[in-house]
């Protein structure tokens, strides 16, 4: 019964990751056909993840009294419905309404599993579940990129997609009894004693500020690379749009062939050196992008940023319990999550505006810095924890 629910788990975080690549492969053709400028995305983003900020800072009171099941179940079906008023959308602002349910619909489920994985499985699971998320946000791109040259274009990939997301919606419905039967042990040792149920006494411990701030500062280089590689490599770069969607799935790819090594490496590795290994290859492959030789290069680079990512999210949340008490991981976990998106929302769509004065040319310097702050930051988080033991 664990095993199988561990499967509907791995397959609610793949209805997860399909959504999220989508608007940044397409919208070299969106933002053509809708007549508006490339730095629109942007806006979508903004709507998008601040509604999934809202549903991630009250995902502990649903949780608790609708538990882990319903809010999964539901939230994946309004992402099913949004999805497919994408793919009938032809004016922008449809685009901005329907980003309002598709935001609602990933912040609950979001904190809801990345807890209860957290909570009662291993590292190992963690990353093989991000490695789900990793797998739906790959699939994402090639859907779409496969539909771009034909009649329906993007709107097609779109509702394929949707149609994706109804049947993983069924498949959630059918295991609710499942939730119900299985009960996993708790798979972890609290290393932090202190136990505190309060938002206000929560946000004293030691080290639950700075641990925002690097989920914040990673989320937005994640975004920023899915979001605004494919136009970089189209515009700066010379790539077909066709081309510069695939690309992105390279750097998907990246996140979810690392995150499935990094399952591996978790019996060997700490979650802290998982990060810092991340990190570094993350670096290693922005600098890559960086480089004007050649357009083999800048894939490359996609790919290897897509690797580092990979262990860096599901380690730092893996973490939590352990840090600051299961009793406070739920309530954490979200405001993890709703700082992740705050950084989705408004720094990727800072690029955006600003590109419209600079060009997107600025793209691989933006990344490096995002990725530097969040190294800051990491390594700032570890000073703490290590001087409060």
């Amino acid at each position: 019964m664990v095993t199988l629910l561990l499967i509907v788990i791995y397959l609610a975080f793949i209805s997860l990751g399909l959504p999220d690549s989508l608007l940044g492969s397409a919208w070299p053709a969106m933002h053509m056909e809708l007549g508006v400028s490339s730095s629109s995305a942007g806006i979508v983003t903004m709507v998008i993840a601040g509604c999934t900020i809202i549903s991630s800072l009250v995902s502990d009171r649903l949780i608790h009294k609708f538990g882990t099941s319903i809010v999964t179940l539901v939230s994946v079906g309004i992402t099913a419905f949004a999805l497919m008023g994408f793919g009938f959308s032809s004016e922008y602002w449809m685009l901005i309404i329907l980003a309002i349910p598709l935001g609602l619909g990933a912040g609950s489920v979001d904190a809801a599993l990345n807890n209860y994985v957290a909570i009662h499985f291993n590292a190992k699971h963690m990353n093989w579940l991000h490695c789900c998320w990793g797998l739906g946000a790959t699939l994402g791109p090639i859907i779409v990129s496969s539909y771009l040259a034909q009649p329906g274009g993007w709107h097609t990939g779109y509702k394929v997609i949707s149609v994706i997301q109804l049947g993983l919606t069924i498949i959630l419905l059918l295991s609710l009894p499942i939730w119900k039967k299985v009960h996993p042990n708790v798979d972890i040792k609290t290393e932090n004693t202190k136990e505190i149920s309060s938002t206000k006494n929560v946000f004293r411990m030691s080290g639950v500020k700075l641990t925002l701030f690097v989920l914040f500062f990673y989320c937005a280089a994640e975004m920023t690379a899915g979001l605004w590689g494919s136009t970089y490599l189209v515009t700066v770069r010379g790539f077909a749009v066709d081309m510069g969607a695939r690309a992105i799935s390279f750097y998907y790819g990246g996140i979810t062939a690392g995150r499935m090594i990094a399952g591996f490496l978790s019996v060997k590795m700490s979650n802290k050196s998982l990060v810092r290994l991340g990190q570094g290859v993350s670096l290693l492959g922005s600098i890559l992008v960086l480089l004007p030789l050649g357009n083999i290069l800048p894939v490359v680079g996609l790919l290897l940023v897509g690797l580092g990512f990979a262990p860096i999210y599901p380690a730092m949340i893996h973490e939590t319990p352990k840090r600051f008490g299961v009793s406070n991981s739920q309530k954490i976990i979200g405001y993890q999550m709703a700082s992740a998106y705050i950084g989705i929302t408004f720094m990727p769509m800072l690029l955006g505006q600003v590109s419209r004065f600079t060009g997107i040319i600025i793209f691989p310097p933006v990344l490096i810095g995002f990725i530097l702050c969040m190294v800051v930051t990491s390594e700032g988080v570890l000073r703490i924890i290590n001087s409060s033991m």
